[in-house]
């Protein structure tokens, strides 16, 4: 387990997808370290293989799947690619006036039960909040899966998750950030301004 953790981490930064610095996420929350997953995603060979590992994860644990739900936009690459793994169809939610669900006429049925793919979980707020959605419209989630856990399994979904690249990243409240009491800046990488 602790080899395939350390080949997922090369694999990440051969493509430039894991970062060192000082970063402003897009929680807010300052951190040393920072995972830009697109930068993997796109390429499709390794999408594909990142999604057929997670899926053994899925099958090993015979979680039964019928749709595989992401949050936009990090989520939807990843969550295709899962879809495709696990032969089923996969959507995604998209956050409208601050409040995330479904749209473009994507559904999920009473008693499906689904399986949310992030890229990468810190706080495990966005998942929460498909969760939240999923179970208003009936359906239930019954995993969770990432490509990266940054919390290192401390957040708690009350479903089994799995993750590829599971660590503790320190991330800190601006004003307590260390980076900055020494004079450096934060710059934010991601996809959220």
């Amino acid at each position: 387990m602790r080899q395939r953790q350390e080949e997922f981490r090369e694999l990440f930064r051969k493509n430039r997808a894991l970062l060192n610095g000082h970063f402003k996420l897009s929680s807010g929350l300052h951190s040393d370290t920072y995972f830009q997953a697109a930068l993997i995603l796109q390429y499709p060979k390794e999408a594909a293989q990142l999604a057929e590992e997670l899926a053994k994860k899925i099958k090993e644990n015979n979680i039964k799947v019928d749709v595989v739900v992401s949050p936009a936009l990090g989520g939807v690459i990843i969550g295709h690619e899962m879809g495709r793994a696990l032969g089923v169809r996969a959507i995604f939610t998209e956050r409208i006036d601050g409040k995330v669900s479904l749209r473009r006429g994507f559904f999920a049925e009473k008693a499906e039960t689904v399986l949310v793919v992030e890229d990468v979980i810190t706080t495990g707020l966005s998942t929460r909040e498909v969760i939240d959605s999923l179970k208003t419209a009936g359906a239930e989630t019954v995993a969770v899966v990432s490509l990266v856990d940054r919390s290192a399994g401390k957040v708690d979904f009350g479903v089994p998750r799995f993750s590829l690249l599971s660590l503790e990243v320190k991330s800190f409240k601006e004003d307590e950030c260390p980076m900055c009491k020494a004079g450096g800046s934060a710059v934010k990488p991601g996809s959220r301004k």
